[in-house]
C-alpha cells in the first residue's frame, strides 16, 4: 500500500475526507455534477506509435484511471464513460477478444482501489451478450461498492442509445404502460440513478455523440478535445469543466 493510500485511508477512518492531490483551478460551484465522456482515439494513439491496437487500449484504461480519480477530487458526482458500443463489434475479431479480457483484469485490479476512493461502480447496456466471465465480474463489482458513497461511475458496456430507448419502451409496453411520462420512461433506462450529464466530453477531434445517451443529453452541454483519449489526464478535464463554467444553460428559456 503506498503513503498516499495509507493517508486516504487514515483521513477516512477521522473522517478527514479525501486527500485532494492537486488544486483545481474551477470553483467548486462551477463543477458539474454530472460529466459523460466519450473516450475516442486509442486505437489511433497505438497506430501513431507503430503499437498494436491492444496497447492503445491499456493506456486508454490508465487515462480513464486518471481522470476518475481527479473527477471525483473535483466533486464530480456522476461519471458516465462509453467503453463498448454496440457498434463496436464490427471490429475484428481479434480486438474485441482483446477487449474483453482486458475489461476483466481491469475489474479484477482496479476494483479494490476503487473501494478504497469510495467509488460506486454501475454498467449500463446489454449483458447478455457478453462472456459469461465478464457478466459475473460486472455483476461482483456492482455488488462490492454498492456501498460506496462517493463518485459514481457509470460504465457503458455493449451499449447504444438508441437500443436503450427501444428496451425502455419494451419495458413499458410490457407492463402496460401506454402513454408514460418523463419520469416513468426515465426510471425504465439502463441506469435510471444516472444524472443528466450536464456536460458530455469527447476526446479525438471528433464531433458527435455516436449513438451515446441520446435520451440523457437533450441538454447537455458538448466539449470536443483534440487530444487522442491516451493523452487526455486531468488538466484537460480542467479545461473542459473551465470551458462548461463560462457557458450561460437556458434550456430553451432567453
Amino acid at each position: 500500500m503506498t503513503i498516499a493510500t495509507r493517508l486516504r485511508a487514515a483521513r477516512t477512518i477521522l473522517g478527514l475526507g479525501r486527500l485532494a492531490r492537486s488544486s483545481p483551478r474551477v470553483p467548486l460551484g462551477r463543477v458539474p455534477a454530472s460529466i459523460a465522456i466519450i473516450m475516442d482515439g486509442n486505437g489511433r494513439w497505438a497506430r501513431t506509435r507503430s503499437m498494436p491496437v491492444g496497447a492503445g487500449h491499456r493506456a486508454g484504461a490508465r487515462a480513464l484511471k486518471r481522470v476518475v480519480r481527479h473527477a471525483s477530487d473535483m466533486g464530480v458526482r456522476h461519471l458516465t464513460v462509453y467503453s463498448f458500443s454496440t457498434e463496436n463489434w464490427r471490429r475484428p475479431q481479434e480486438e474485441v477478444d482483446e477487449l474483453m479480457d482486458l475489461f476483466v483484469d481491469l475489474i479484477d485490479r482496479e476494483v479494490p482501489e476503487l473501494l478504497e476512493e469510495r467509488v460506486r461502480m454501475r454498467f449500463i447496456g446489454r449483458r447478455e451478450a457478453l462472456k459469461p466471465e465478464l457478466r459475473e465480474r460486472i455483476a461482483r463489482s456492482e455488488a462490492q461498492t454498492a456501498h460506496c458513497t462517493g463518485l459514481n461511475l457509470f460504465i457503458a458496456m455493449n451499449y447504444g442509445g438508441r437500443q436503450e430507448i427501444l428496451d425502455a419502451a419494451a419495458r413499458l409496453a410490457a407492463e402496460g404502460v401506454t402513454a408514460p411520462t418523463e419520469e416513468q420512461f426515465r426510471h425504465a433506462l439502463y441506469g435510471p440513478e444516472m444524472t443528466d450529464p450536464e456536460l458530455v466530453i469527447r476526446t479525438s477531434g471528433e464531433q458527435r455523440l455516436s449513438n451515446f445517451l441520446l435520451w440523457q443529453s437533450a441538454y447537455s452541454e458538448l466539449f470536443f478535445s483534440p487530444k487522442l483519449w491516451p493523452d487526455f489526464g486531468p488538466e484537460d478535464l480542467e479545461s473542459a469543466i473551465a470551458d462548461y463554467a463560462a457557458r450561460e444553460r437556458r434550456f430553451g428559456g432567453r
